[in-house]
């Protein structure tokens, strides 16, 4: 799906745009709408029946919340028919084999997996289609009577497989009158560009380091082996992640939509309440909206607040995936994050600002462990190595080559999660406005040049969330 969505992009972009911005803004939700489904098709095109589905249900369901505006029990039957249907869609396409893998642990059941496989995207159209039919039933957005319009926005190509989670009320305005300008296009066209290397550049060079280190046995890893790998990983998954959401970003404001940030530098965080505050932020703002602030928030006292954070993180777990170590990645994060609340929050601000950035790096190196940890006796083994606990040493021969090898892209990954390039740039734009200008068409041209090359000779290409 990664390589077809790049041929996709590639071949098909530019003669959607050009027949996009040729038809008059009327029509343009319906030319939307048939490219998503052909690009969804590329990859799945059963699953399209699926998704349409999905649009059609919450369709039907806001316009019946619209047709009884003063009839609060039809009201929250419907809403309900909505949290439900999407909620059992997404478990049976999920968890369904999950479920029976563990119940299957049981003494004499033997239930046969399905082996269905996960529709691309679904975590996202799911928790966005949920976004409609709920502010429609607050009353936060009026009902939206046009089916293609409604099915465009949720069928969107260029954030519909990794986001970020765009909730209806975001785009709304924008879905029946938004008008595009050059200065916006170029700009969608700098950020696609920035995503662009960020994904192909550094997550996919990194991501080859982290192979190499998962393929050494956890408990013959050196101390500085272990370190360099997660590095690799932590790197790899917000370059990638992150690439993705700008992509989308850009695509979306080069078509007049105006999508939500999902990253902010996480890893300049001064702890995981921060941290988590900067990363994947529609999905933090998706819980908030909709489960932790209806579950009553930090309105209810204490150990209310604290039973609804608790259940915000094991649902974020739980949505990364259908597996136990997504839910313990979930419960360590909400662990910390309430001891944060209650405990040690009014420590970290007393101490100086390097040991709490330390201590926030060193917390979400662990997370990672966790929530690539397929196998226990993996995840327990690579801990051991990360706190130098496999008597292989410091360092070897092995880690000395990894590190020269990948040193430069490792090196400009770092640089380039933090915010010191955005500063300077902005500098230069104030101060040397010509210069800033300049500078940025030749980063930006360079790297979609660097990026295309790499994209037609490498066969590495993963795609990290498309099992979420």
């Amino acid at each position: 799906m990664v390589f077809s969505s790049l041929v996709f992009l590639s071949v098909f972009l530019p003669l959607f745009l050009a027949v996009y911005y040729l038809l008059p803004a009327r029509r343009r939700n319906l030319w939307l709408l048939v490219a998503s489904l052909v690009f969804y098709s590329w990859g799945e095109p059963i699953y399209i029946i699926l998704m349409v589905f999905s649009s059609l249900w919450d369709y039907l369901i806001g316009l019946g919340l619209a047709r009884f505006p003063d009839d609060l029990l039809r009201r929250k039957t419907l809403l309900l028919l909505s949290i439900m249907g999407n909620v059992l869609v997404l478990g049976f396409f999920k968890y369904a084999d999950f479920i029976i893998i563990n119940l299957n642990l049981l003494p004499g059941v033997q239930i046969p997996l399905l082996n269905l496989p996960l529709p691309i995207g679904i975590s996202f159209y799911t928790f966005q289609t949920m976004s409609y039919t709920i502010d429609v039933y607050r009353r936060n957005v009026p009902a939206q009577r046009d089916f293609i319009s409604f099915a465009a926005y949720v069928t969107m190509f260029p954030q519909l497989i990794a986001g970020p989670i765009v909730r209806y009320i975001e785009v709304a305005k924008e879905l029946e009158d938004r008008r595009g300008t050059l200065a916006q296009f170029a700009s969608g066209a700098e950020t696609f560009t920035l995503g662009l290397c960020y994904k192909v550049l550094i997550a996919n060079n990194v991501g080859i380091l982290w192979e190499r280190m998962k393929a050494v046995p956890s408990n013959e890893l050196t101390l500085l082996s272990a370190w360099l790998g997660i590095l690799a990983f932590s790197l790899q998954i917000y370059f990638d992640f992150s690439g993705y959401s700008l992509m989308a970003i850009g695509l979306g404001r080069i078509l007049g939509f105006e999508y939500p940030q999902n990253f902010n530098y996480p890893y300049i965080s001064q702890s995981i309440s921060e941290f988590w505050r900067r990363w994947h932020m529609t999905l933090g703002n998706w819980f908030r909206e909709y489960v932790y602030i209806p579950l009553g928030g930090n309105r209810k006292g204490t150990w209310n607040t604290l039973r609804n954070l608790a259940i915000v993180w094991i649902l974020t777990g739980i949505w990364h995936g259908a597996s136990w170590n997504f839910l313990l990645w979930g419960c360590y994060y909400g662990v910390i994050i309430i001891l944060e609340r209650v405990a040690i929050g009014g420590v970290l601000l007393k101490v100086p600002r390097f040991l709490r950035h330390l201590y926030t790096l060193m917390i979400v190196a662990v997370g990672w462990v966790i929530f690539e940890t397929a196998d226990p006796g993996w995840g327990v083994g690579y801990l051991r190595a990360l706190l130098g606990g496999t008597g292989f040493g410091l360092q070897d021969f092995y880690f000395r080559y990894e590190a020269l090898s990948f040193g430069f892209v490792l090196f400009l990954g770092v640089i380039l999660a933090t915010d010191l390039p955005e500063k300077v740039l902005q500098w230069l734009s104030e101060h040397v406005p010509t210069a800033s200008g300049w500078l940025r068409l030749v980063l930006m041209s360079g790297g979609l040049i660097l990026s295309l090359a790499y994209i037609v000779d490498s066969g590495y290409n993963p795609f990290l969330y498309l099992r979420f």
